[in-house]
């Protein structure tokens, strides 16, 4: 299918690829793997979701903000193809990190948001390997990073 068309069907605009916040690259081709830097919860309006889950925000806000990271690396992952998603055989794996608080254990239920979003975009070839994990902070004071591994 034509992974255009399936954004279209899934009702999902794509963010505008993120240039990055520091000394490092986007995205990086090495062989037939894609690499996308860490991506930032970063809407269509360029707000960024920040705080720390369990804290500030909630379960629901670390989802979106997931939902959110997994759209730009999807913008990232066009961007690196010339704008075709077609190009793209399959999610590797992915890496979630979360701005927890010490007392919050459910990284993996936010890290299952961008997980799904993945899956409804690019179907079984979406579903990938993946890490939850949990730190105290992130760049900018985001609530989530998530990296990811495309085959090309």
């Amino acid at each position: 299918m034509n992974l255009e068309q399936k954004l279209k069907d899934l009702n999902i605009t794509l963010p505008k690829a993120p240039d990055p916040v520091g000394a490092y690259v986007a995205f990086k081709k090495v062989g037939n793997l894609l690499y996308i830097s860490g991506q930032l919860p970063i809407d269509l309006d360029g707000n960024i979701i920040k705080g720390t889950i369990g804290k500030d925000l909630n379960l629901e806000d670390g989802k979106k903000a997931s939902k959110l990271c997994a759209l730009n690396i999807v913008s990232q992952a066009k961007k690196a193809m010339d704008g075709n998603l077609d190009k793209i055989k399959s999610c590797v794996k992915i890496t979630g990190f979360v701005n927890s608080s010490d007392d919050f254990i459910e990284q993996p239920q936010i890290i299952n948001s961008a997980s799904e979003t993945l899956a409804a975009i690019f179907g079984d070839n979406g579903k990938h390997t993946r890490a939850a994990v949990s730190v105290n902070t992130l760049p900018l004071g985001i609530a989530v990073e998530i990296d990811a591994i495309f085959e090309i």
